[in-house]
């Protein structure tokens, strides 16, 4: 036996030794599980079943994962089905968006939008570009701008650094603003050199001073920073109105624990109020005191759960004074849920929806004349040209998206966004994760994300026979009632206020018994 064949024998005797190993390593782990799964009292199916009833837990587990390729139609999964999620994939990457075959949305269903086509639509030689708007007018730096789609709030914290980079170049490119999110303002956002708008949470974090209050020249020295156009004081977020936000421990690195202000390491969880703002009149107190110090425009966001609120807003401004003390614009955020980690409880049956909320509060600002003092700005699940041009119709005069950008991003809606193991990178500190996040190709993708919707929103509009998207209003849309049949939005939404309490005025509702 010549010595090739000596090493082949010695090689495959270790090797048969390993496999022997192995096996028995194998048969031990799964006699320790089953005495462990047979004994144990926590879970029921695994002393039923044990070791087979660990599987349920792995299954499920892949489930969130595989559900969306192999099980679900195109229009069935939540939060966002298939057939949206591919139109921003198609729209970012900026690819052919035709299908063919016809559509697959049931045209039927309660609820449903059509939009009004017009027998002669807009020409090719008339279009126009969206009319610039001004919100503002009285700071004395208001802010012009004539994108009606951006980005919406997303902290520096709950998304990751790359992440940030990609949506702040991005949105530079396609002329549109980023808002920071409650998560303060970091280099990231500032590194693209687009519009900004800075968020003042509950926390106050990258304003706040020892004690978690407003610090004054904390305030000036981001309202210093050119790029910083507005500022927006949250009240409430579509995740979870009433909380406050959410940042896991392991997300707040040495990084995001500057920007805000806190400790590194440590949970980050806000208020689930402002301290400082327990009514209308300190509220209007807070956006007239933002408003003098930086000279910029101030508003507020909320989720709406009924116009009684708005009465008394607009009725304290009035007052007080419409110029001074009236917010330059409010933020509708939708009660399903947003990108926040949250309580189930609150993502499922708090707060009411932007379907309902926006004509609403658009119609309550109509009824006491500051429509055109207040810029509406509408927030949730709008990701695709028909949601937006139904937002523009019903009232908006800007749309924001936050989830729609995440998209745009690369995120395949894991549903992994509070534990750090987002598998694109875009909601993880895991450096490991993180380099699957190119900013330079997303932020490309960010800019023809925004472009490829402002041009399929003009082409609902030239379609319903208007010159540009900020042209469309109620009558060009309808909303698919329960019984099959269309009706038109002004029709829909004077009716809704004619039968539904939550559109009457706090003076018109009964008093209770004493």
């Amino acid at each position: 036996m010549n010595g090739f064949e000596l090493n082949s024998l010695v090689l495959m005797e270790v090797l048969v030794d390993f496999l022997f190993f192995m096996l028995g390593l194998g048969v031990l782990s799964i006699v320790y599980m089953y005495v462990v799964d047979s004994r144990q009292t926590k879970h029921a199916v695994r002393r039923n079943f044990p070791v087979v009833g660990r599987f349920r837990y792995f299954f499920e587990h892949l489930g969130e994962f595989f559900r969306q390729y192999f099980f679900a139609m195109d229009r069935e999964e939540m939060p966002f089905n298939r057939a949206k999620r591919s139109w921003v994939y198609r729209a970012a990457k900026n690819v052919d968006g035709t299908v063919a075959f016809g559509s697959t949305k049931d045209i039927n269903e309660p609820g449903a939008v059509l939009f009004v086509t017009d027998p002669f639509p807009t020409l090719a030689e008339d279009y126009a570009a969206a009319r610039a708007i001004t919100i503002g007018p009285h700071c004395h730096q208001p802010f012009t701008t004539a994108s009606f789609f951006n980005v919406s709030a997303m902290s520096f914290g709950a998304i990751s650094q790359p992440a940030v980079s990609a949506l702040s170049r991005g949105a530079a490119q396609a002329g549109c603003w980023i808002n920071t999110g409650e998560g303060g303002l970091s280099p990231q956002h500032l590194e693209g050199g687009g519009d900004i708008v800075f968020q003042i949470g509950t926390a106050k974090y990258g304003v706040r001073n020892e004690a978690g209050k407003l610090d004054d020249e904390k305030l000036l020295a981001v309202a210093a920073h050119p790029e910083v156009k507005m500022f927006e004081i949250k009240i409430s977020q579509g995740a979870k109105p009433g909380k406050g936000g959410i940042l896991p421990g392991i997300k707040v690195t040495e990084v995001i624990a500057m920007t805000r202000g806190i400790a590194i390491g440590e949970d980050s969880i806000s208020p689930n109020g402002h301290a400082d703002i327990r009514n209308v009149a300190q509220l209007l107190n807070m956006l007239a005191h933002v408003r003098e110090l930086t000279g910029k425009p101030v508003g507020f966001k909320l989720v709406v759960g009924g116009t009684r609120f708005f009465d008394e807003l607009c009725e304290a401004i009035k007052e007080r004074g419409v110029e001074q003390f009236a917010p330059d614009f409010i933020t509708l955020d939708s009660g399903d849920g947003g990108t926040g980690a949250a309580p189930q409880s609150l993502l499922d049956s708090a707060g009411l929806n932007i379907r309902e909320t926006l004509p609403m509060v658009s119609d309550k600002l109509e009824e006491y004349g500051l429509r055109e003092r207040i810029r509406l700005i509408a927030a949730g699940k709008l990701i695709t040209p028909g949601d937006v041009a139904w937002a523009l119709c019903a009232g908006a005069d800007f749309v924001v998206s936050a989830r729609g950008f995440m998209f745009a991003l690369g995120c395949i809606q894991a549903m992994q966004c509070n534990k750090n193991t987002c598998p694109t990178g875009v909601t993880t500190h895991d450096k490991n994760l993180q380099q699957g996040l190119d900013p330079t190709d997303k932020a490309n993708r960010v800019a023809s994300y925004v472009a490829n919707m402002e041009k399929e929103v003009g082409t609902i509009a030239h379609s319903c026979g208007v010159r540009e998207p900020r042209q469309l209003n109620r009558r060009h849309a309808r909303v698919v009632t329960e019984c099959g049949q269309s009706v038109p939005l002004d029709v829909l939404y004077h009716r809704q206020a004619e039968q539904n309490p939550v559109f009457l005025r706090s003076s018109a509702q009964p008093e209770k018994a004493p």
